[in-house]
């Protein structure tokens, strides 16, 4: 197939990448002109065939609803739009309806895999319209880690992303135990313990083994005491949206909505909370306090 793919960033890049190994012909857009094949999504659109296929990789938000609308306003009845990023479900849902009513086929697909899609495949949610799913079907059978693995259809508009949402809640929850249980190993100074040997034991045979497990393996051989880095983790949203959905629907997720607030605090320097838990402490029971 011939697509065209806004978006050349590390996934983006991956993506366009693993299709051309796979003999998929994929012409580039980007913002930076020293990485974008064209000058624009106009010229993009315009040396695609019809039915024009655009996979979508920007940050979600503003600049996805932005990129998907522009385009829209060059594309044709049966044209599709594969909106690729960590976009909120609901606003995928609405994108949908809207194309629809002009013809194009909106396909959400979540996409897992990061900077390993591109030597390892990519996992991959789609929804959509079913028979727009059969149409982009090639282009998935190529990015996932093998043509009968690690991708299928989730739904109607908006199940792709939905599903995508929910994976990175769980795996909110998994990093957070295992930051846990290492900085515990950690604090038991009297065994000595070499973390990244615990981390290859646990790779092998053991229970908690995953990808995410070698990955900090791998991190510990490099920085075994992670010296380098602050204690400050990020959060691009879909956490967030998780534990939103948990409220709405009465479905407990404790462990994704604590591993939520657990990166809220790693990025506040002398929190108030825990200045104002210190103070009630000295006010009843004068307990010592460490002033600054």
């Amino acid at each position: 197939m011939k697509i065209g793919l806004i978006g050349l960033g590390r996934m983006g890049a991956g993506i366009a990448e693993r299709l051309r190994r796979d003999g998929h012909e994929v012409v580039g857009y980007d913002q930076n002109p020293a990485i974008s094949q064209v000058a624009s999504i106009e010229a993009l659109v315009r040396g695609l065939p019809s039915p024009h296929v655009v996979w979508v990789m920007v940050p979600a938000g503003g600049a996805t609803l932005a990129t998907v609308e522009e385009l829209a306003s060059m594309m044709s009845v049966g044209d599709i739009i594969i909106d690729g990023g960590n976009s909120y479900y609901k606003d995928s849902m609405r994108l949908a309806a809207q194309l629809k009513q002009k013809g194009i086929n909106f396909v959400d697909v979540g996409t897992s895999g990061g900077i390993w899609g591109l030597k390892k495949g990519f996992s991959l949610m789609a929804g959509g319209e079913r028979a727009a799913y059969n149409q982009i079907e090639p282009l998935l059978k190529s990015l996932a880690p093998s043509p009968e693995t690690g991708y299928g259809y989730m739904g109607p508009s908006g199940a792709g992303h939905f599903v995508k949402m929910v994976h990175n809640g769980i795996e909110y929850g998994l990093m957070e135990a295992y930051a846990e249980g290492f900085e515990l190993l950690s604090a038991k100074q009297e065994f000595g313990l070499d973390l990244h040997q615990v981390a290859e034991v646990w790779r092998n045979g053991s229970v908690v083994r995953s990808w995410l497990l070698d990955l900090g393996a791998q991190a510990l051989l490099e920085d075994p005491g992670l010296e380098k880095l602050e204690a400050y983790v990020d959060d691009s949203g879909e956490g967030r949206w998780t534990v939103q959905e948990s409220v709405e629907l009465a479905v407990p997720a404790p462990v994704i909505t604590l591993a939520l607030q657990a990166r809220f605090r790693s990025r506040q320097d002398q929190p108030f909370g825990g200045r104002l838990l210190a103070a009630l402490r000295n006010q009843f029971g004068g307990h010592a306090v460490k002033e600054r």
